[in-house]
């Protein structure tokens, strides 16, 4: 594959990170580039290693999910080859984030985890973060990892329920 190629796929993950002010999974930025068919999962896989190898991008690992944001010396590297990457792949890009922002935005402001504390103890931390800040931020222990899983895999569809509860029960 050419490189001037392969330096379009890491611009074009550059600038898809930096039209958001939130995190992006893996799997999504690997979905909007393989739904416009622009290359395979294994170039995007190497562009994003090698963006996190150059420190374009940096990642944070919740559970089995790793998310990315673009770095300042990305934000400026993208700024210098912005050229390279064409107005239609950049409309691409845009129109996809305006259609499908809120989504995306709420895949990762409900993070959820949770770690083994000792044998028959697991803490689970589940959290709902609005414009960066954590309007709730919740630590419980269970005895069972597949009680942390389950917690986890619930959380973002119930936070909000359970939000309401919260502030409900607390306020009356």
């Amino acid at each position: 594959m050419p490189s001037d190629t392969f330096m379009l796929y890491k611009l074009m993950i550059l600038y898809i990170l930096s039209r958001v002010d939130f995190p992006l999974s893996n799997a999504q930025l690997t979905s909007f580039i393989l739904e416009k068919e622009y290359t395979n999962y294994f170039n995007i896989q190497r562009a994003i290693s090698e963006l996190l190898d150059d420190e374009f991008i940096a990642v944070k690992k919740i559970r089995n999910s790793s998310l990315y944001i673009i770095t300042e010396t990305g934000n400026e590297t993208l700024l210098f080859f912005d050229n390279l990457i064409s107005p239609g792949i950049k409309e691409d890009i845009d129109d996809y984030l305006t259609k499908n922002k809120y989504e995306l935005k709420e895949d990762v402001s409900t993070p959820a985890d949770y770690t083994q504390v000792k044998k028959g103890e697991f803490s689970v931390r589940l959290a709902v973060i609005e414009r960066g800040s954590h309007i709730i931020d919740l630590t419980l222990s269970v005895p069972t990892e597949e009680e942390a899983v389950s917690m986890c895999n619930n959380w973002n569809e119930k936070s909000s329920e359970i939000y309401a509860f919260i502030m409900s029960s607390l306020l009356n």
